[in-house]
């Protein structure tokens, strides 16, 4: 492993510990299907796609997991120079910001730093797909009905990160070198989105020169 890839590996940097698929189960093997397809160096358009056989509900799943760990070790990297000075405001540069909303504390969209949106965020999906009631993890439970609508949500939020590393951050992704494994994870996450029409294109507009 490269010097710039151990750096982002740093597991001191990981933002949040890193969620497991257990060995044995439905979603342990597709995880290893997943990672075989990438590591096999196909195009990702194609390594996205739905496996010959396997339910789609099951495939997003395992993919939102390993996004959440991804992403989560993206920003680790970079959370030392996102603080309350440098990102008073989660955003996107001048055109885009983003504020908090949930069930408990933050009932109205409200204006906070980028470290605070971050931690919220962090947790908030920590919530989502350790609830076995929307990421069922037993073989034969079926998703609920709002399964979908969680996790559209999750990933457009998840997307949010990157809007906000690639425009007020890239600098120091770049200064390690690591420019394109972000790259590519940003790719993986982009084609997977769109070939299940999992965020909206105009949700997607920030990052638009980004799409290569």
């Amino acid at each position: 492993m490269s010097h710039a890839l151990k750096q982002v590996f740093n597991k001191d940097k990981t933002f949040r510990p890193k969620r497991k698929f257990e060995p044995g189960t439905q979603r342990f093997e597709l995880h290893k299907k997943a990672q075989a397809s990438l590591n096999a160096g196909l195009d990702l358009k194609v390594a996205v796609q739905l496996p010959p056989g396997e339910e789609q509900n099951d495939w997003v799943a395992v993919h939102v997991v390993d996004f959440f760990n991804r992403i989560n070790l993206i920003y680790g990297t970079i959370s030392d120079y996102c603080t309350e000075q440098s990102c008073p405001v989660m955003s996107g540069g001048p055109k885009y910001e983003y504020r908090w909303q949930d069930e408990h504390k933050y009932r109205k969209p409200t204006a906070l730093s980028a470290p605070q949106y971050m931690n919220l965020l962090m947790d908030w999906i920590e919530v989502q797909i350790n609830n076995e009631d929307i990421f069922p993890t037993n073989v034969g439970t079926p998703f609920p009905k709002n399964f979908l609508p969680v996790v559209k949500k999750i990933l457009s939020r998840l997307f949010r990160v990157f809007v906000h590393v690639y425009i007020h951050h890239f600098d120091r992704i770049t200064q390690m070198g690591s420019e394109a494994h972000v790259n590519t994870c940003y790719k993986h996450f982009y084609y997977f989105v769109k070939e299940f029409n999992l965020i909206d294109t105009k949700e997607l507009e920030p990052l638009v020169s980004v799409c290569w």
